[in-house]
């Protein structure tokens, strides 16, 4: 016998014995996979869908005039929108998840337009089915010390009327000098032109121009050689003031002083020309002596 070994190209090729997986099984693997992920992805969303709203639910929301405490608000509204409809400059939204448990609640964003009292009436309180947004609290809800205004505020757009004063009797909030370093009152400069630029969408009603039709901000632009829009658009009467105040090291200056009758409508915030703004209000904040 030869002891040559077989040339390797004749030889064949070995033949596996393991069970081929036919097509029907890897459809089968393929989708018992893309179930998996979709169930592991369903379970993870509705774990987050209640997680978001705990995180978000501690940042404060601007609720409409009117609005009961957030406990009480929060447990009252129906979420019907109704002040929504009303609202003639359409400050009010309806919150969304990620506005924490108030999901479907009215909210104001003062900074994209603000509550301006262009309805007098306060039309939103009026609308509201539920007393969610009411002139009056019921006697066995309490009133937070520094919520309750001293007086009715008056509507400067109606101070000229026989009743110029807005039947509201808490404030929504107050307005806070949030970045004074940047306001344009204390550096002491004017501002010339449109506030928020021309694509801003903000709406104010401006007596000079017609007191009860709301026009766009930008269409309503500004020269004034010292800053003072805060207080000058301010519907409030005696709410804000530009006054001249000492620094620390005895240097005086002109800065906006916000006063007891602020009742927290956003409108110095909405007008405030500085990016980001300089005034802010805070939700939910009360007077403090």
């Amino acid at each position: 016998m030869s002891d040559e070994s077989p040339d390797s190209g004749d030889r064949k090729p070995a033949t596996s014995n393991a069970p081929t997986v036919s097509i029907a099984k890897k459809q089968t693997n393929r989708r018992r996979v893309l179930r998996t992920i979709l169930l592991t992805g369903g379970v993870l969303g509705a774990a987050m869908s209640g997680f978001l709203p705990l995180v978000y639910s501690q940042k404060k929301r601007l609720r409409p005039p009117g609005a009961l405490d957030e406990k009480d608000f929060l447990a009252s509204c129906i979420k019907c929108g109704q002040c929504v409809q009303v609202c003639p400059v359409s400050a009010i939204k309806l919150a969304d998840l990620v506005d924490g448990m108030g999901v479907g609640t009215p909210m104001i964003d003062a900074r994209s337009q603000a509550c301006d009292f262009s309805c007098d009436a306060v039309q939103c309180v009026l609308a509201c089915p539920t007393g969610s947004l009411t002139y009056h609290k019921p006697n066995f809800l309490p009133v937070r010390t520094g919520a309750q205004l001293s007086a009715k505020p008056i509507l400067l757009a109606k101070e000229k009327d026989t009743e110029p004063t807005l039947n509201l009797n808490e404030r929504i909030g107050v307005a806070r000098l949030v970045r004074p370093e940047a306001c344009l009152a204390i550096q002491g400069k004017g501002f010339k032109g449109q506030t928020r630029g021309s694509g801003f969408t903000g709406k104010m009603r401006y007596m000079a121009v017609d007191r009860w039709k709301p026009i766009k901000i930008a269409d309503h632009p500004y020269d004034v050689a010292e800053c003072d829009l805060c207080a000058r658009e301010c519907p409030i009467k005696g709410a804000i003031s530009i006054e001249t105040v000492f620094a620390p090291d005895g240097s005086k200056h002109k800065s906006p002083v916000v006063h007891e009758a602020c009742v927290g409508c956003g409108v110095c915030e909405m007008v405030c020309p500085v990016e980001p703004t300089a005034i802010a209000v805070e939700a939910r904040e009360v007077w403090k002596v």
